[in-house]
């Protein structure tokens, strides 16, 4: 099938022509012929770089109004928004945190890029563009099995249809183990396929040679051959020496740093120009020490670097200009980096309960990442064992199917996240209510109605007992439960501001660190790492400011996890008053990426903590507002 065949404008078909996009490629031409370009539903389960963003392009090009594009990732939506903008004559919004247009705004536009939450927000709050919507894109759509944006993700897409319920649905998956569930759920047709445009080999590296299909072939490995990082170096060197570009994945921040500093001095490469362009960003020691990599042709990524960081580094790959990355599991979450080989030297990582291996989904997504159409013959993906794992390595990743995708909305904290968002967003006044609404949630597609009425009830009772629902007849939300919800912060949050604020009430040392402690100690604040020889540091300046502070020292059932707050609240403090962001990152030990991710977080936080105030019956004169403004 050819693209002339489809019923686009002439410009748009030049516009895909001009790019090379002549002839469909068969998920594409399968999406098609079921339907995509005449409003029908659509699941497309296909592999990494199989053209399921052209099927969406389709999707919202033939819809009958504006189109919805939902992705999990800023970084996602910003490279989407890119590509949406060069379309002709088509307008494109963005709605993610980092670029944000007003609901006005959204409204006028063909196309609007936004994560989920974005979109759980503008529901929230009550949208007009929502309800005029005639194609919503998923992309990512089997990250309803992810514990932190699963619940999220279906209950977004279950309240979105209430709204606009003529909407046509196209979810882009990953290979998954039951997408037909997943396409049943949505009420849409199934286009499942292994096809990809590049040929993928996978083998396991073991004792001086790679497995690829049962076929051995040795590489010379300079130090030790059966070191993963001897290996992973000589692994990374032979693609680039054969004119490819290499990513290389590790467990660690320190060990994806480590790597790149290695495989930098080796003469891999050479990128002067980038590594000018990363020293211009910042002056903190993780750039200096990025910028000193990228000199040598090999850059790192993880979630310690600035955004602005990371778009450099993805950016200079896709141009050809870096050679090799060595990156945390997180770069293989969806945003476009592919390689000619891929690299996987850690396949377990730690949870705090010890090591465990990666899913089998994940390393697939890491996989899928090797091979670049119209630049490479094939694509490689190594996973780096021993004698001792090979075996193991083979059947776990490359003889097994990724695993199902199972909803995560029975968490306590998510369900009772959404249930009040369901009640004050008048989408429900009763149990039957809530219950009808989340009927259309993929948990409920496969959860017994009287299991399900079993965990809302749980789910009010925990609400009602905070004084955000009244369960009086029926289910009303309580002044603070609206503004709850519409601050867009768990229920637990507005908890503990509301017991923040009474507290202070009775303070007399009130202050701008009493602002930040109350909203870092909330689960909507990011954990940031506490090491051991700080720890007695911090205990100290908890003592010295316990005044200022509306937790106890002695009275806090997770001591570690509030000096944790504590910690972030004093970088955000310090920050505040006027110290520069490269000695907070040496004296606290953090990424400038997370520096940068507190602060934004914290402005959200500080902002939602001063609305919740203007709600509560306590004299406390909190200054959320004006901490906020010095951020």
């Amino acid at each position: 099938m050819r693209v002339r065949d489809l019923p686009l404008s002439s410009a748009m078909i030049d516009h895909f022509e001009s790019r090379g996009i002549e002839d469909l490629y068969p998920p594409q031409a399968a999406a098609v012929e079921a339907g995509v370009t005449e409003g029908r539903r659509l699941v497309a389960a296909v592999p990494t770089a199989s053209g399921k963003t052209f099927v969406a392009t389709l999707a919202m090009l033939t819809a009958d109004g504006p189109g919805l594009y939902i992705v999990p990732l800023r970084a996602l939506a910003r490279e989407k928004y890119e590509t949406f903008s060069e379309l002709p004559g088509v307008s494109v919004g963005i709605s993610t945190g980092d670029f944000d247009a007003t609901a006005s705004e959204l409204g006028d536009e063909d196309i609007v890029v936004a994560t989920s939450e974005k979109v759980d927000s503008a529901i929230r709050n009550g949208a007009d563009w929502i309800s005029d919507l005639a194609c919503v894109v998923v992309d990512e759509i089997h990250l309803v099995g992810s514990e932190s944006r699963g619940p999220t993700l279906e209950v977004t897409l279950a309240t979105l249809q209430r709204r606009a319920p003529d909407v046509q649905i196209v979810a882009l998956s990953a290979t998954v183990a039951n997408p037909d569930e997943v396409a049943d759920w949505l009420d849409a047709g199934l286009v499942q396929s292994t096809w990809r445009p590049v040929d993928l080999r996978t083998g396991v590296y073991a004792d001086g040679s790679i497995t690829f299909d049962g076929t051995e072939r040795r590489v010379a490995v300079a130090g030790d051959p059966d070191d993963a990082t001897d290996a992973t170096d000589a692994l990374v060197a032979e693609a680039v020496d054969d004119g490819g570009q290499a990513l290389a994945f590790v467990r660690s921040r320190r060990e994806a740093e480590t790597l790149a500093e290695r495989l930098s001095g080796s003469g891999v490469g050479s990128s002067p120009d980038v590594a000018a362009e990363i020293r211009d960003l910042d002056g903190t020691e993780t750039g200096r020490r990025l910028a000193d990599c990228v000199e040598g042709g090999v850059a790192f990524h993880h979630a310690g670097l600035r955004s602005a960081h990371r778009v450099a580094v993805e950016r200079a790959f896709r141009d050809r200009s870096l050679r090799a990355i060595c990156a945390t599991p997180t770069l293989a979450a969806g945003v476009n980096v592919p390689a000619r080989r891929v690299v996987i030297r850690d396949q377990k990582r730690y949870t705090g309960s010890g090591m465990e291996w990666l899913p089998t989904l994940e390393v697939h997504q890491m996989c899928g990442r090797a091979g670049r159409p119209g630049l490479d013959p094939y694509g490689e993906a190594v996973l780096v064992g021993d004698e001792t794992t090979r075996d193991e390595l083979r059947e776990r990743y490359v003889e097994a199917g990724p695993e199902r995708v199972e909803s995560k909305l029975a968490d306590p904290n998510a369900l009772r996240t959404h249930v009040l968002s369901v009640v004050a967003s008048d989408f429900a006044a009763s149990r039957a209510g809530v219950l009808d609404v989340l009927d259309a949630t993929f948990f409920a597609h496969g959860t017994p109605t009287r299991e399900l009425g079993g965990v809302v009830d749980v789910a009010v009772a925990d609400l009602v007992e905070m004084e955000m629902i009244v369960d009086e007849g029926g289910l009303a939300a309580t002044e603070l439960g609206t503004q709850v919800s519409r601050q867009y912060v768990a229920p637990e949050t507005g908890a503990r501001i509301v017991d923040g604020l009474r507290t202070a009430a009775g303070m007399t040392e009130v202050t701008g660190l009493t602002a930040l402690e109350i909203v870092c100690d909330t689960p909507d604040m990011q954990d940031t790492y506490l090491g051991n020889r700080e720890r007695a540091d911090m205990y100290r300046f908890a003592q010295a400011h316990a005044g200022e502070f509306t937790t106890a020292m002695g009275e806090t059932e997770d001591f570690e996890g509030w000096l944790t707050a504590v910690k972030t609240a004093r970088i955000l403090y310090e920050w505040t008053e006027g110290t520069s962001a490269e000695t907070l990152v040496e004296r606290f030990r953090i990424g400038p990426g997370d520096l940068e991710s507190r602060i934004e977080r914290a402005e959200w936080l500080l902002g939602a903590a001063d609305a919740v105030a203007g709600v509560v019956d306590a004299d406390a004169a909190v200054p959320f507002l004006d901490r906020r403004a010095r951020l």
